[in-house]
């Protein structure tokens, strides 16, 4: 793992954080906010360590699964309770605030989406 600066991962992060912006600016409700925009942010999330971290592919797609999946965990156990947060908009935006088995599958489907296109388009990593 090296720190470097990669410019296609970083413009794509700030691409996609700006389609993210726009999902929670402008829909309050149905797919694109509560499906499209999950499966968006684990790309975004990927794209913004690899703009930054050389490491193996695989690695970074698992760590941020697992950061995706802690959080959704953690709405689970209602973390914006016990944390007197529930009323913070900026806490539910960042944290989200109820537990969907279907956020557990766009994680998963925008993880497998990433990392199949960052191996396709950069032939020199393995897994």
């Amino acid at each position: 793992m090296t720190i470097t600066y990669h410019k296609p991962f970083f413009a794509s992060t700030l691409l996609l954080l700006s389609s993210e912006i726009c999902i929670a600016a402008f829909f309050t409700k149905g797919f694109i906010r509560h499906t499209f925009g999950d499966y968006l942010v684990v790309i975004l999330m990927y794209c913004a360590i690899r703009s930054f971290i050389k490491t193996k592919p695989i690695y970074v797609a698992i760590t941020v699964l697992i950061i995706a999946f802690g959080i959704e965990f953690l709405q689970f156990y209602n973390l914006l309770d016990y944390l007197n947060l529930r009323d913070s908009n900026f806490a539910v935006l960042v944290l989200g605030s109820t537990f969907e088995i279907s956020d557990l599958i766009a994680y998963s489907l925008g993880i497998i989406t990433i990392f199949l296109i960052d191996i396709k388009t950069n032939s020199s990593w393995t897994l």
